[in-house]
């Protein structure tokens, strides 16, 4: 991965805190409920971790002593919402196995540990990731540490700052070298990469919406006409003309312009 430029990270937040604003990240009531929210979320969305955290909350288990008491078939009936309920019910175990032997439960007590120390405990725990572990520390522990994501790396990708399929821990280096150690800063920053992600940089982009667009934009096919992204070879219409430069529609601009012209071959 070729180094991005700590000046293209910068704009990249101020421009994403311009369109959307503070965004008020991990929603959560309590720093446990972060915890185990981070750990359900992973291969899942939140709409179903909030349905499984609702059952938890229904069972009065949101709570270090609660966790730990409960059985763990019991506990992932609760979760099933989640999906990979026996395994993510697995890790919620292990995770308060930890936090009880290292830290005797107390979040305050383990909120005033050494952040490389923390981390290494995390990682430690069987089903517990390096964003898993990252997500715990900068928004259940207020750690300034930055969470990197698909969104991360996709985004990026696309603006031609990164490959996406560079190493989680570089990218996060690039992050952290170049930004201050600002935890609600860092709190921030990943929030406004998902909802971005969420909304505009989906699998197909609406790239023409997006506040970043002139920001070593990389999508190269684009309607000639109303500048639509057109990611996927079947959505292009191509106009050869000896006397130009290949030109691409999409079918709604195609259809106006009224051209004599086939689809593009795939």
């Amino acid at each position: 991965m070729s180094k991005i430029s700590p000046r293209y990270l910068r704009k990249i937040y101020e421009r994403l805190f311009a369109k959307y604003g503070p965004q008020s990240w991990w929603p959560a009531k309590t720093r446990f409920e972060v915890i185990v929210g981070a750990i359900l979320t992973q291969n899942t969305s939140w709409t179903n971790v909030e349905k499984a955290i609702a059952n938890l909350h229904k069972a009065h288990l949101l709570s270090p002593a609660a966790l730990k008491n409960i059985p763990v078939d019991n506990l992932s009936q609760l979760i099933k919402p989640a999906g990979y309920f026996n395994v993510k019910a697995r890790r919620l175990k292990n995770f308060i196995e930890f936090f009880f032997k290292e830290y005797n439960g107390q979040l305050e007590r383990m909120s005033k540990a050494p952040l490389q120390k923390l981390r290494r405990g995390l990682l430690s725990v069987n089903g517990i990731g390096p964003e898993t572990a990252d997500s715990i520390l900068l928004y259940a522990l207020d750690k300034p540490v930055f969470v990197v994501d698909a969104y991360t790396k996709r985004i990026l990708s696309r603006h031609r700052l990164m490959d996406e399929a560079t190493d989680y821990h570089a990218v996060q280096k690039e992050f952290m070298q170049s930004l201050p150690q600002d935890t609600r800063m860092f709190n921030e920053y990943h929030a406004l990469i998902v909802r971005l992600g969420k909304e505009l940089c989906k699998s197909k982009p609406w790239c023409d919406l997006c506040p970043l667009n002139d920001i070593h934009y990389s999508i190269d096919y684009k309607c000639f006409c109303c500048r639509k992204p057109l990611p996927r070879p079947h959505e292009r219409y191509v106009l050869n003309n000896a006397l130009s430069p290949k030109r691409y529609f999409c079918k709604e601009c195609w259809k106006k312009k009224g051209s004599r012209i086939g689809k593009l071959k795939i």
